[in-house]
């Protein structure tokens, strides 16, 4: 079971690119905010498998500019964070590493040996309750008593197997729970101020990627239909996409062909192309949205 990433959750930006390592986050992300990326990991012995991607998540600059508006993200310099973190492993927190490992063994090596020493004294109580057993039956039998027999402790463990085993039993067991993604989070839940980046560059389609986020859509990119980005109205993973979206600039002049070619393209592949942008403002106060018009093209009767 996922739990709640801590907000703002960290955006590792590495090599010019937005990636996201925690599963938490990816869950959390794909849930409220309708942020699906692109999974780009791969398993380690197999790279070049490409049917099953795994983590890390990548993400647009418009997913990762939307969550940092939003609030709910933030971009940190992973190679400066990760470089920091590591001139401040220094000699002292080393020690205490150290320290705290040979700790562990030494109280993990006593209760071992206090949980033999136990098994020991409760094979020598059994051992002595049978010889008394055994005197007891002999001499209500009017039997003279032999000379007893001295069991050694090995051979005791030798033919005693259960003693062992119903000791081991008696330990609390461990509850069985879901392997985590990760051992340790890759970044802290709230990076330091010197490794926070400023607000990721977008092309001039960030306002209509905006505009059709703020209206329920889910948005991946559009390559393989040959368009900007695939609108789905719900989670990819449930239903197919509605529009192939291409953003072009409020006085641009609209080529006939491509408009013929997009329109034909969409219908063919049963989605709408969807064409829009956003008027330019120069006057435009802080905090005020473009006006984005959108407009869909699709042919009747194919």
């Amino acid at each position: 079971m996922n739990s709640e990433p801590s907000l703002p959750i960290p955006i590792s930006y590495i090599a010019g690119k937005y990636f996201l390592f925690s599963i938490d986050a990816v869950t959390y992300l794909r849930r409220e905010h309708h942020v699906c990326g692109v999974l780009s990991g791969t398993l380690p012995q197999i790279p070049q498998q490409n049917v099953f991607l795994g983590l890390p998540l990548e993400l647009m600059p418009e997913e990762a500019r939307l969550l940092v508006e939003k609030g709910v993200a933030c971009i940190v310099d992973e190679v400066k964070a990760q470089k920091q973190g590591m001139k401040a492993l220094m000699e002292e927190d080393r020690k205490k590493y150290l320290h705290d490992l040979e700790s562990q063994g030494l109280k993990a090596m006593q209760l071992q040996n206090s949980r033999k020493e136990q098994q020991r004294e409760q094979s020598l109580q059994k051992i002595a309750a049978k010889k008394a057993k055994k005197a007891a039956e002999k001499a209500s039998a009017g039997d003279k008593p032999e000379e007893p027999i001295v069991d050694f402790f090995a051979d005791n463990q030798k033919s005693e197997p259960s003693e062992t085993s119903s000791n081991v039993s008696s330990t609390p067991d461990l509850a069985l729970g879901i392997t985590p993604a990760t051992s340790y989070p890759p970044l802290p839940s709230k990076p330091a101020a010197e490794h926070l980046m400023p607000l990721p560059q977008v092309p001039s389609s960030y306002p209509l990627f905006a505009h059709l986020h703020s209206e329920g859509y889910f948005l991946s990119p559009g390559l393989r239909f040959g368009c900007q980005y695939l609108a789905y109205p719900g989670d990819s993973l449930r239903f197919h996409s509605h529009f192939l979206v291409v953003s072009t600039e409020w006085d641009q002049e609209f080529d006939l062909m491509d408009l013929v070619a997009g329109g034909r393209l969409g219908t063919g592949v049963k989605k709408g192309f969807l064409v829009g942008g956003a008027e330019q403002k120069d006057n435009a106060l802080d905090g005020e949205s473009d006006n984005v018009r959108t407009f869909s093209l699709e042919w009747a009767g194919m």
